[in-house]
């Protein structure tokens, strides 16, 4: 291992980890260690991880800080810092939960508690868009403690959503949705007798759906620094998301794009909520007003964010530099023409629908201007090319059978 003064600790064993974990293997040679609750193949089946620690328990609050703890007394070198990184809601909500336990052995750079709940939990945090003039969807929220039914007048379609995602996904069910979209107060009814029934207590969002295909949704990407600046700003079309009812939402194609208003006003959110690190927005452009609306901010990168290391802005070199290093960067707002994919090409040309996005998509990839992180050229793990070429294959086939 290449001689530096931290070891990267990613929390986490998916795509949002490899991810990071081959920003860090470019910039620095590091082969970070990963803790996850079980083992994925993106990470498995993989030669960047120094290792993987796995314990089935690690989203239970006193294993979680127990088991850090451990994996930091195993690999602690003398004068090297413990840099922390969560690549999942549930993990990052636990790093910030017991932030005051883990300072002692680790480094990382988190929202506060508040803040986070704030953010986290969407019925506050439309109510921060509101108060700040950022543009979201028309909302409405019914609490799952509430016995009579949902009587708001809407227009059809409209979305429903847990408004506590973290919650929501401690109650698995038969039928399990990320989002779903209805076309009637029947099928509002058994939606929410369905969520009740799984144990959810929390809030359920219903929300206008804003029309247009996968390219209408938009993704920004922030890193704001330690001292809440922000140092980093993309801004993004998505061409293709996942369509199966359990990843909706999940970005598998994205093309760099450059909004400054759009990038100025979300920076100006951020930095009146005090708000630090990784911040991931989810927005759909609606064109019925013009208008870009919010639906969330993820408190980590995605998963797709990798696309910031492939424009020569390394993920985990904004981190380091920030909390290892205490140096600050200029702002840098992303103006690089690129195609994040991690679905093969006969996917992108067959079921992209949008003509004009299309045709950018073409000429990128005649350009050479695109990549998979998945296809890291210095993860040489024997089995990789063979998992990598069935899950090309699985992606061709999802496209074909499913369609949101």
């Amino acid at each position: 291992m290449t001689n530096h003064t931290f070891i990267p600790i990613i929390i986490g064993t998916d795509m949002n980890a490899y991810n990071m974990a081959i920003s860090f293997h470019e910039e620095y040679g590091i082969k970070p260690i990963l803790v996850g609750k079980e083992p994925l193949s993106f990470t498995s089946l993989s030669s960047i991880p120094k290792t993987i620690e796995l314990n089935p328990r690690l989203p239970e609050k006193q294993v979680f800080v127990s088991f850090l703890k451990e994996v930091a007394a195993k690999y602690a070198e003398p004068g090297k810092k413990m840099l922390l990184v969560g690549t999942n809601d549930l993990y990052v909500r636990m790093i910030i939960e017991n932030a005051d336990e883990l300072k002692s052995h680790f480094v990382f750079n988190y929202i506060s508690e508040p803040l986070m709940n704030d953010v986290l939990v969407k019925s506050n945090f439309y109510k921060l868009c509101a108060e700040h003039g950022i543009d979201a969807p028309a909302t409405y929220f019914y609490s799952c403690r509430d016995e009579q039914p949902f009587a708001e007048e809407v227009m059809f379609p409209i979305i429903i959503k847990p408004s506590n995602g973290v919650e929501y996904y401690k109650n698995p069910f038969a039928g399990m949705e990320k989002v779903y979209k209805v076309n009637s107060y029947e099928e509002i009814h058994t939606v929410i007798k369905t969520i009740k029934a799984s144990g959810y207590k929390e809030d359920l969002i219903i929300q206008d759906y804003i029309p247009g295909d996968d390219t209408y949704m938009w993704d920004s990407v922030f890193y704001m620094n330690s001292h809440g600046k922000a140092e980093l700003i993309t801004f993004a079309q998505v061409v293709l998301q996942e369509h199966t009812v359990t990843a909706i939402g999940n970005y598998t194609a994205l093309i760099t794009r450059y909004n400054e208003e759009m990038m100025m006003k979300l920076k100006g959110f951020l930095e009146a909520l005090n708000y630090v690190g990784y911040a991931n927005f989810d927005l759909k452009y609606d064109e019925r007003d013009g208008k870009f609306k919010v639906f969330e901010v993820n408190i980590r990168q995605g998963r797709s964010s990798y696309y910031i290391t492939a424009c020569g802005h390394n993920m985990a070199k904004y981190l380091v530099d920030d909390v290892i290093h205490g140096q600050q960067k200029e702002l840098t707002l992303l103006n690089e023409k690129f195609l994040f994919t991690v679905v093969p090409k006969i996917v992108l040309k067959k079921f992209v629908s949008n003509p004009e996005v299309l045709k950018h998509v073409k000429v990128l990839l005649r350009k050479g201007k695109y990549g998979n992180p998945l296809f890291y050229k210095k993860d040489r793990h024997f089995k990789r090319k063979l998992y990598l070429f069935a899950r090309q294959i699985n992606y061709y086939r999802k496209y074909k059978n499913s369609k949101w």
